[in-house]
């Protein structure tokens, strides 16, 4: 089976609301698993690379004061087509156009309030975890429920 990794963040307003949990509960309740996490605050400098295609947007300044704001909880997420699925899980970028069970459904209003970052695409994935994680930091290892969750 292929399996893919993406990566996850949630925000300052999700850590200081105390989401942490909730969160990662979804994640593994779907069946996809854990292989790096930190708990953090994430300098200018990295945001400014992480959010590098939105610079020119009018928003981007308050974006990254806002990320900097606080504690960030950074994850890395492996499993079956779980870039896809991750940001379905998540909703829609604006919270009042998600829907009731995705997490910015079910937890957040305001679109500069969404709780949680997550990789947009494969290839943003593989360059978001290198920007966050050293690769020792990763770990490699067996979910014990695999089979009840993959055939």
């Amino acid at each position: 089976m292929a399996t893919e990794r993406t990566f996850m963040m949630i925000k300052p307003d999700g850590v200081s609301r105390g989401l942490i949990a909730d969160i990662v509960k979804r994640f593994e309740q779907r069946g996809y698993k854990m292989v790096a996490a930190k708990f953090m605050k994430a300098d200018i400098d990295l945001l400014n690379e992480h959010y590098e295609d939105l610079k020119e947007k009018p928003f981007f300044p308050s974006l990254t004061k806002h990320i900097a704001s606080g504690p960030v909880f950074a994850m890395v997420w492996e499993g079956k087509d779980v870039v896809k699925q991750g940001r379905a899980m998540l909703g829609e970028t604006d919270p009042l156009k998600s829907k009731p069970g995705s997490i910015r459904g079910d937890y957040s209003i305001d679109m500069g309030r969404n709780i949680i970052h997550g990789s947009d695409s494969v290839e943003t994935a593989i360059k978001e975890i290198a920007l966050w994680f050293k690769t020792e930091e990763i770990v490699a290892w067996t979910l014990p429920t695999r089979g009840s969750i993959y055939e």
